[in-house]
């Protein structure tokens, strides 16, 4: 045996059954969503397309130090989750937020830190390491 503290793990409330992260298609559906966040530049994307409402790919690059190619790269992997949607309007394509898709990660987020033991036994498990 080493010398590590070692803290016991609790026993989560699993909740309902009937929950979407209990499926295999809801915990996929959450690494999708997340994966595609997952590097800054997307995050950035994302944040700038909200506070517009809506924006063509030109305002996008405009505003990231990023070349053309790189950010329509990163749009397709967020179109793909379907984080993000895009619509031609004759040269340029517009790009929106599907609010939809982004309520759906909050709400599956959600449902995973539900998960979680109480604040005061996470501080207290905290202390101890």
């Amino acid at each position: 045996m080493n010398d590590q503290t070692v803290v016991a793990c609790y026993e989560p409330d699993t909740g309902p059954e009937s929950s979407v992260l209990a499926s295999e298609a809801g915990q996929q559906e959450l690494a999708a969503l997340a994966k595609a966040l997952g590097h800054p530049a997307r995050v950035r994307i994302l944040r700038i397309l909200l506070a517009r409402q809506a924006c063509v790919c030109g305002q996008i690059v405009d505003e990231l130090p990023l070349a053309q190619a790189t950010v329509s790269q990163h749009l397709k992997v967020l179109r793909e989750s379907g984080l993000v949607q895009g619509e031609i309007d004759g040269p340029r394509v517009c790009y929106c937020v599907n609010r939809e898709r982004l309520e759906l990660l909050g709400s599956l987020i959600t449902e995973l830190l539900d998960l979680q033991p109480d604040r005061e036994a996470r501080h207290a498990t905290q202390a101890l390491g």
